[in-house]
Order: C-alpha cells, then structure tokens, then sequence
C-alpha cells in the first residue's frame, strides 16, 4: 500500500513538472519576440528618419535662379528670317519665312515724341526701329530718354551725327558722322547699333562701306509721306501710310519724330494689322556683326 502511494505520488509530481515546461519556453519565446520588435521598431525608426532626411534635403534643395534664366533668354540671338533687298530696299525673307511683313522706322529721334511712339508703339506689342541723330543727344535729359527706349526692347540705328548730307562731306568728315555716333550711342545703350541710314537716303560708296565694317545694315526705305504737307496731320498721314499703292509685301515704312505722326501712330499700326500684315521685329533682318 505503501509502495502504491508512493508511486501515485512520484506520477504527480512528474505530471507536474511537464506542465510547467511549456510555460517556461512560452517565457522564452515572448522574450525573443520583444528582442525582434525592438529591432524591428529600431529599424522602422531608422527608416523614418532616413526618410525624413531625405524629404528635408529635397525641400531645401535651392531652386533654380530664375533672373539668371531671364537673362540667358535676353542673351540669346534671334536666327536671321530677313534681309535687305538694296536694290528696292525692302524686306526679304530667307527661306519659307512670313512675306507679308511691315518694318516700322522711325528717323530724328529722339526729338520730342520719341519716348511717346515708343510707348504707343510697346502697348500694341509692335517693334520698330529708331534712326538718331547726334544732335538729338547733347543733353542728360535726351540720352535719358534713348536709354528708356532702348530698354523697352527697340533696336537704335545710327542717322549719322549732324543729318549732313553725305556726299557734301570728306571721308574724313563722314567717318566722324558715323563712328563718333556709334562711340556715343554705345556709351548710352551699352550696345553698337545695327542698322545705318544715311540722311536723305543719299549714301557715298565709302559710307556704305564704313558702315558694313562698322558691323550695321545699309538701310533706306520703300516708301513715307510725313514730310509732305498734305500729309500733316493725323488723318492724312494714318491713310495714307497705309492705303498707298506701295504698300506690299516686305515694305520698310520711313516715319520721322513728328507730331502728326506721333498721333497717327496706332491707327498706322492696326491698319496694317486690318491688312494681314506681321509687324516685322527687326531683331529678325540679318547684320554683318
């Protein structure tokens, strides 16, 4: 009986002791597992921070400078789509360029409604070009007013320094027409102008070659009217600059610094318009520079 006893005592006690082992390695287990999450939780918080490095050096990545961007624009040098026929003096497109074109010109500037044109002429988005005299430009007050034009995007053309008449003049005289010209345009604007007009259209085999090696196109015109008096005045220079039968494709149009013209000056430009005609930008005309 006693033996019994005891055997059923020794079965207990080993029934016991197999209970228990499970529950040991459940704790063994579970300890393991909190060393996994730590790790796991460890590298999810690496992660973010990696994460959050990298979007904070996105976001402070410096953006591009965009007023160096604009003057790399303002640098870049229009393609030639145009040149100047000499034997009419009008405007030729190279290749499958627009034919039907109108250069504005615009002599004796700037005289006293220089700046006015130019500001007419910006608002309706139409370029032109403003021939100057030296003469025109003896004060602060008038380079001032050159250096305006310029910077609303005209192109300045040399019309020599005096209006003298070229073939009245020694070489010697006629190179200081020009080149002084050119040294004090280039001291107001910062730039050498493009485009030579000789007064009265009257040129000189050594102006037009002074001109071409001083890196400017010969220009004189098709056709103008502002200088005749029936055509002083609002009305009559507006249709006539417009409605005249020289009016064609290519047309370089000669208007001068004069009231009548200055008040004319958007109903010439919209007429043109009205017709089918691109206002020519002249930055387009081929040059020797």
């Amino acid at each position: 009986m006693k033996k019994l006893i005891y055997c059923s005592a020794l079965l207990l006690f080993i029934a016991g002791c197999s209970q228990q082992q499970p529950s040991e390695t459940a704790g063994d287990n579970e300890g393991q597992g909190e060393v996994i999450n730590e790790a796991v939780a460890a590298e999810d918080t690496e992660s973010e921070n990696t994460q959050t490095e990298t979007d904070t050096s996105t976001e402070e990545e410096p953006a591009g400078n965009d007023e160096e961007d604009k003057e790399s624009l303002e640098e870049e040098v229009k393609e030639p789509l145009y040149t100047i026929n000499e034997a009419n003096w009008s405007v030729q497109p190279i290749g499958d360029a627009n034919e039907k074109v109108a250069l504005l010109t615009i002599d004796d500037a700037p005289d006293k409604h220089a700046l006015e044109m130019a500001e007419t002429l910006k608002s309706l988005d139409a370029p032109a070009i403003f021939f100057v005299n030296g003469h025109f430009l003896d004060t602060d007050e008038e380079k001032e007013i050159l250096k305006k034009i310029h910077e609303m995007g005209f192109p300045i053309g040399n019309h020599t320094a005096t209006h003298a008449s070229l073939p009245d003049l020694t070489e010697e005289e006629q190179r200081a027409e020009i080149v002084e010209l050119n040294e004090l345009i280039t001291s107001v604007i910062g730039e050498k102008p493009k485009f030579f007009r000789a007064p009265f259209g009257q040129n000189t085999d050594y102006s037009k070659s002074l001109a071409k090696s001083e890196g400017m196109t010969l220009m004189n015109w098709t056709y103008g009217y502002d200088w005749e008096a029936q055509y002083q005045n609002k009305e009559g220079i507006a249709d006539i600059m417009v409605n005249t039968e020289l009016l064609s494709n290519g047309a370089n149009l000669l208007m001068h610094d004069r009231t009548w013209t200055n008040e004319a000056m958007a109903d010439i430009v919209n007429g043109l318009r009205d017709k089918g005609f691109e206002i020519l930008d002249p930055e387009l005309i081929q040059t020797p520079q």
